[in-house]
């Protein structure tokens, strides 16, 4: 009796045994590399001590690891962007996103490299193994001269970038913080009103204003809806149903070509547009233009946001045809369309992560690509004219460069929460655009007054050292 109640204990210890070294198993092999993966775990700092870098195009370090600490060169101009990695805290931005590729190669769910590692350490040796460094698109020079002129005013986002690759150049958001700083600095952040933390760049979402009458001049022309040569007349208001809808400050363009239209950036005229393509059109090109949809970028990036198609009455329609009511886009989104135009009809895809580079070899090297072709080469020509109007002629002509054919629309978008925000989305040089521009200026008034003249230095600089 005694042996067969030992036998059955030793049979429970070894049925024990066997339930601990399958889930000591699992972990080490199945979960092993995703519980190393967090950023909350402790072999996880060890291994930041030989953190990859994060550089500029031109090699520029914007973030790097000295004597065990993270160290960011350009403080708050990219702090949204490149992100922060803390202990404590996490991570955010390209540190989070290309976090794998940053660490160091791991031997957690490697039984024989971990052999290998405890090896090398009765030996005294340790692994020099260090992350791979991250290379982006981002220019210092356009980087600087962006964030400068956004920091002059108390919340703004600005987007600049490469209509032919999709290559982000420049992206800022204010106010900012100091990412050397994040640690000791993270309650007052988070408690913040001005939202320090978020970036606005690419997950601001705001009404557009005037700067969506690019999606719906190229819209209209494409579907047949107008021509270059259909006129409108603006008496400076338009009834539809109930709803009276005003041009800014009791404005009136008069007769006009849709051309005239846009260059004075008519609100009326723009709703006769809207009601003549009608719903069940104008939500098609959303579509087409990929608004609303998830945007396909290295980084997280909200998308554009509408009404249901089955909620929209005319007086809606009529205001999101000139970029208010229930639409809201991201600065980033709203340069995407500007080059959409530049690109000849076809929307790049954007990225900010040009390379990875690993032991001085290119590991991974991002593909240029596109995200979807809304309108004909022809009808993006067309829409190119009306953006030159605006620049020569129209609203925007504080963005005007000598020797520079600037091509852009303004926006002066009006909101429930206090004054107007100014809007100004571009490109130059028109008959070969280089550079894209898109800027949101919060609370500040009119477009051509305010963000225009942002636009304009960001073009000159990155006009300077982005050639063909």
């Amino acid at each position: 009796m005694t042996n067969r109640a030992i036998s059955r204990l030793g049979t429970l210890f070894a049925l024990l045994f066997l339930i601990l070294a399958g889930r000591q198993t699992w972990v080490m092999l199945v979960a092993g590399p995703s519980i190393a993966a967090k950023p909350y775990n402790p072999r996880h700092a060890l291994l930041d001590a030989r953190r990859g870098r994060i550089l500029a195009s031109d090699g520029t370090v914007l973030a790097q690891t000295v004597d065990g600490v993270r160290e960011y060169p350009l403080g708050p101009s990219l702090a949204q962007t490149v992100g922060y990695v803390s202990t404590r805290y996490g991570e955010s931005g390209i540190e989070d996103a290309y976090d794998r590729a940053l660490t160091p190669p791991d031997t957690t769910g490697d039984p024989l490299a971990q052999l290998d590692e405890i090896v090398a350490a009765l030996r005294g040796k340790r692994s020099d193994a260090a992350g791979a460094d991250v290379v982006t698109t981002i220019v210092p020079a356009i980087q600087r001269t962006l964030y400068t002129e956004l920091a002059r005013h108390a919340r703004a986002a600005g987007v600049a970038l490469d209509p032919r690759t999709g290559a982000v150049l420049a992206i800022a958001s204010v106010p900012s913080f100091d990412p050397n700083a994040f640690d000791r600095e993270f309650p007052k952040l988070q408690s913040d009103p001005q939202s320090p933390l978020i970036d606005r760049a690419t997950d601001g979402l705001y009404p557009p204003g005037s700067t969506f009458k690019i999606f719906t001049a190229g819209s209209a022309l494409e579907s047949g809806t107008v021509t270059m040569h259909t006129r409108f007349q603006d008496p400076g208001y338009v009834r539809i149903g109930n709803f009276t809808l005003h041009d800014n400050e009791g404005e009136a363009t008069g007769n006009q070509d849709i051309t005239g239209a846009f260059a004075l950036s008519s609100n009326v005229d723009f709703a006769h547009i809207t009601l003549a393509m009608g719903t069940a059109t104008f939500y098609a090109y959303l579509a087409k233009w990929g608004i609303g949809a998830p945007l396909d970028f290295q980084l997280p990036a909200a998308s554009g946001r509408f009404p249901p198609q089955d909620s929209i009455v005319p007086g809606e329609l009529a205001q999101m045809g000139f970029g208010q009511g229930a639409l809201l886009m991201s600065p980033l989104q709203m340069a995407l369309i500007a080059a959409t135009v530049a690109n000849g009809g076809t929307m790049p895809r954007p990225y900010i992560v040009r390379q990875i580079v690993r032991g001085g070899v290119p590991a991974s090297v991002t593909p240029t690509g596109s995200l979807a072709s809304p309108i004909s080469a022809d009808t993006a020509a067309d829409v190119k004219k009306m953006m030159l109007a605006v620049v020569q002629r129209g609203t925007g002509t504080a963005a005007q460069i000598p020797g520079v054919a600037v091509a852009g629309k303004t926006g002066t978008a009006t909101n429930p929460h206090g004054a107007a925000h100014a809007w100004f989305v571009c490109f130059a040089p028109a008959d070969h655009p280089r550079v894209v521009v898109a800027v949101v200026v919060e609370n500040a008034g009119y477009g051509g007054t305010v963000a225009a003249p942002i636009a304009r230095d960001v073009l000159r600089t990155a006009l300077s050292v982005v050639k063909d």
